[in-house]
C-alpha cells in the first residue's frame, strides 16, 4: 500500500459553549474519532477550543484552568487508542504566566506546547489582558496533566510517514496576520504543513482577506496550511464567529468547509509533501534563505512523535484520496477560464509584438490549415497588428492544400482569412511534393513517413520563402502538447521565427480560440472559429476516406490530448511518478477511460516524451505563459539521449 506522497490532515470546527471544558472535549473527540476513521494523520482545531475563545476575564479564574487540565487528561484518556495526532487550543500556565497556547498530543501523550508568538491588542481583540506573548517566557516547560511538557515557538514536530517523515508546526490567528509570521521561519527549518489554531470574528470582506493570506502564506512557504478558526457557540456578545476550515497547498485553497453553519465541521484533504518538496528543491530562492537562516535552525527543537504501538484496525484498506483531481489541470472552471484566456492572449500579443517591433517587421507569413493551433496563432497575430496600428494585410495568411486536405478544413480556413481582413494567398502543394518524390525515388502510394513529412517541410519551405521575399516573420503554430510528444516534423512544422503558441497546451488552445469566438469577433468570424474548434484534430498529412472527412486523426494515433496534458502536467509541474500519475489519472478520468486504456497512453506518453527531446532542444523562440514549458533555454533542459528506462519499468509494474 502507497500514499503517493499525499498527507492526510483535517481542519475541525467544533460546537462549543463558553467555559464548559468537558462539554467542548466531548465535541472534540467526537471529531478526533470521525476523522481517524478517515485515516486522518493529524487533525487541528480552533484557538482555545477546549474553553471556548471568549471567556474573557474568566481565563483568570482558577476554576477554568483547572477545568480546562482536567477535561483535557480526560481527552488524552479518551483517544489513546487512536493513531491520529491531534492539535488542540487552550490556555496554559507557564512560569506565573498564562499563554494562550496549541497542545501537540498522539495516543494519549502530550509531546508539546506552542505559545502564540503576536498578542493581538487592539480595536475588537484585548488578549493581552489575559496572555503573556512566547517572546515573553522565560521558561521553557510547563506542568500540564501530571508532566512537565517541552514549551516553545520554536518547535518542530515530525511525523512517520510511510516509510518517510512529513515535518510540521504550529502557529496561532494573529502570527498569520504579522509582516513576518512564525511560519516563514518554521518552513524555511523544514515544515513541510503549518497548523494553525484561530478564532477570528467575521467582518465585511474580511474572509476574502482571510483566505488570501493562507494562499499567500502557503505559496510563500511552499507549504501546506490547514486552518481551524471558531465557530458556532462562542459568545456574540459583540463578535459573531463563522467557524473557517481551510486547507491549502502551495497557494492553493484544495478544500474548505461552509461558513455560518450551527453545526459541527470536519473537512478533510491530502496534502502533497512529494510535490511541495520538489518544489522548494529546484526554488534556489528558497533554499538561499534556508542558508541564511542556520541561526533559526540551529534555535529549532525537533520533536519526533513515536510511531503508534496501536495496530491498525484497516489494515488491508488502501490509500484513498479524498482532494479533487482535475482532469483538466491547464483549463479553469467557471469565470476564472474567462480570466485565464485574457490573461495569456495577451501574453502572446505582448510577446510577438516585441518581436515585430525589435526586428522592424509589420509583415507576418503564417501557414491556415483550418486547425485549431494556426487557428489560435493567426488570431494573436491579428490581435497585435491591431495593438500595433499595423495594417491587417500585412499578415500574409497562405493555405497550402495538401493531398489530405478536406473541403472542410480548407473552407474554414479560408472564410477565416476573408472575415479577419488579412491578405489570402493559395499555394498548393501538391505538384511539388510529387515531384520530390519523384526526385527522391519514392512512390507516392506509400503513405510512410516520408510522404507524410515531405508535406510538411514543403509547408514550412513555402512560408520561409515567402517571409524572406515580403521581409517577415514566420509564425509558428506548434503547441506545448505536440511538442511533449515530438508530434512535428522536425525542420517541418517544427520549425518557424517566433512560436506563439509553444508553451500552450491542446485541451486549452480549444479553450482560447473558443473565448475568443466568444468575445473579439464578428458574427461571421465567430461561426467559423466555432466550427473549427469543433473539427477532429489532424496533421491531414494522409488522403480523406470516400466520404472527404478526415481519415487521419491524431487522438487515434497518439492518444487522447486531455489524458496527454494531464501526464505532462503532473510530470512537469511536480516531478510525479508514472505510478502516481497513473493513480491521479484513474481518479480523474474513472468516468472516461478504463485502467487499461489509460495505462497504454502513458506508455506512449514517456516512450515519445524521452524519443523526441531532439526537437525540443532547438526550438524557436517563443512566449512563456503558464507554470508548464518546454523550452530548452528556460524549464527544461535534458539529454536527447536520456533513457526512459527507468519510467518504463515502473509503468510495465503497473
Amino acid at each position: 500500500m502507497t500514499n503517493y506522497g499525499f498527507f492526510k490532515v483535517a481542519a475541525a470546527v467544533p460546537s462549543v459553549k463558553v467555559a464548559d471544558c468537558f462539554y467542548n472535549v466531548e465535541q472534540i473527540k467526537e471529531l478526533i474519532e470521525k476523522a481517524a476513521d478517515q485515516g486522518v494523520e493529524i487533525i487541528v482545531f480552533p484557538e482555545l477550543s477546549v474553553t471556548a475563545y471568549t471567556c474573557m476575564d474568566l481565563f483568570a479564574q482558577q476554576p477554568l484552568l483547572k477545568s480546562a487540565q482536567k477535561a483535557l487528561a480526560q481527552l488524552l484518556k479518551e483517544t489513546e487508542n487512536l493513531n491520529i495526532t491531534a492539535i488542540v487550543g487552550m490556555p496554559v500556565a507557564v512560569d506565573n504566566k498564562l499563554i494562550n497556547a496549541a497542545v501537540v498530543f498522539q495516543t494519549g501523550e502530550i509531546h508539546g506546547i506552542v505559545p502564540k508568538s503576536y498578542i493581538p491588542n487592539y480595536k475588537e481583540f484585548q488578549e493581552l489582558r489575559w496572555f503573556t506573548s512566547a517572546s515573553d517566557l522565560t521558561g521553557h516547560t510547563a506542568l500540564l496533566c501530571g508532566k512537565e511538557i517541552l514549551v516553545g515557538n520554536n518547535l518542530l514536530f515530525t511525523k512517520q510517514n510511510g516509510t518517510d517523515q512529513v515535518s510540521f508546526a504550529v502557529e496561532i490567528c494573529e502570527d498569520l496576520w504579522v509582516p513576518i509570521p512564525p511560519s516563514s521561519r518554521y518552513a524555511t527549518c523544514g515544515a513541510d504543513i503549518i497548523f494553525n489554531l484561530s478564532a477570528s470574528n467575521e467582518l465585511i470582506g474580511k474572509n476574502h482577506y482571510l483566505q488570501s493570506l493562507i494562499k499567500q502564506q502557503s505559496a510563500r512557504c511552499i507549504s501546506g496550511y490547514v486552518y481551524a478558526s471558531a465557530g458556532f457557540g462562542e459568545s456574540s456578545t459583540d463578535l459573531v464567529f463563522a467557524g473557517n476550515g481551510i486547507i491549502a497547498e502551495n497557494g492553493k485553497i484544495i478544500a474548505k468547509s461552509g461558513r455560518f453553519t450551527m453545526q459541527q465541521q470536519l473537512v478533510i484533504s491530502e496534502i502533497d509533501i512529494e510535490g511541495i518538496r520538489r518544489d522548494r528543491t529546484i526554488s534556489n530562492s528558497f533554499t538561499e534563505r534556508d542558508r541564511s537562516c542556520s541561526t533559526d535552525r540551529d534555535q529549532v527543537c525537533t520533536i519526533g512523535l513515536p510511531e503508534s504501538k496501536i495496530p491498525e484496525t484497516k489494515t488491508n484498506s488502501p490509500f484513498i484520496l479524498s482532494r479533487h483531481i482535475e482532469a483538466h489541470p491547464f483549463v479553469p472552471q467557471g469565470e476564472a477560464l474567462n480570466d485565464r484566456c485574457e490573461e495569456i492572449f495577451n501574453i502572446q500579443v505582448a510577446g510577438l509584438a516585441k518581436r515585430l517591433v525589435h526586428t522592424n517587421c509589420k509583415t507576418a507569413v503564417i501557414g491556415i490549415s483550418g486547425g485549431l493551433d494556426s487557428t489560435l496563432a493567426l488570431l494573436v497575430t491579428v490581435q497585435t497588428f491591431d495593438a500595433l496600428k499595423f495594417p491587417r494585410k500585412g499578415i500574409i495568411a497562405v493555405t497550402m492544400p495538401g493531398f489530405g486536405t478536406t473541403d472542410r478544413t480548407y473552407r474554414n480556413a479560408v472564410d477565416l482569412m476573408k472575415s479577419l481582413g488579412v491578405t489570402l494567398r493559395e499555394i498548393s502543394i501538391k505538384e511539388a511534393c510529387l515531384q520530390h518524390f519523384n526526385d527522391i525515388g519514392h512512390n507516392p502510394v506509400n503513405h510512410n513517413v516520408v510522404y507524410e513529412n515531405a508535406q510538411a517541410r514543403e509547408r514550412t519551405q513555402i512560408l520561409m520563402d515567402v517571409a524572406n521575399q515580403e521581409n517577415g516573420l514566420v509564425i509558428g503554430t506548434g503547441d506545448l502538447s505536440e511538442l511533449a510528444l515530438g508530434w512535428a516534423t522536425y525542420n517541418g512544422d517544427h520549425m518557424s521565427m517566433y512560436a506563439v503558441n509553444c508553451s500552450i497546451p491542446k485541451t486549452l488552445v480549444k479553450s482560447l480560440v473558443q473565448w475568443v469566438a466568444n468575445n473579439k469577433t464578428d458574427k461571421k468570424s465567430k461561426a467559423t472559429l466555432l466550427d473549427i474548434a469543433e473539427t477532429p484534430i489532424s496533421p491531414e498529412l494522409i488522403p480523406a476516406d470516400e466520404k472527404g472527412n478526415i481519415r487521419q486523426k491524431t487522438e487515434d494515433l497518439v492518444g487522447p490530448y486531455e489524458l496527454h496534458d494531464f501526464f505532462l502536467y503532473h510530470f512537469i509541474r511536480f516531478g510525479s511518478s508514472p505510478s502516481k500519475i497513473y493513480y491521479l489519472a484513474r481518479i480523474a478520468f474513472r468516468e472516461e477511460y478504463d485502467h487499461t486504456t489509460i495505462k497504454k497512453w502513458l506508455q506512449t506518453f514517456f516512450r515519445r516524451f524521452f524519443s523526441q527531446q531532439f526537437k525540443r532542444s532547438c526550438l524557436p523562440d517563443g512566449p512563456k505563459v503558464g507554470s508548464v514549458s518546454l523550452s530548452p533555454r528556460g524549464d527544461w533542459r535534458m539529454p536527447s539521449d536520456a533513457s526512459a528506462q527507468l519510467w518504463m519499468d515502473e509503468i510495465n509494474k503497473l
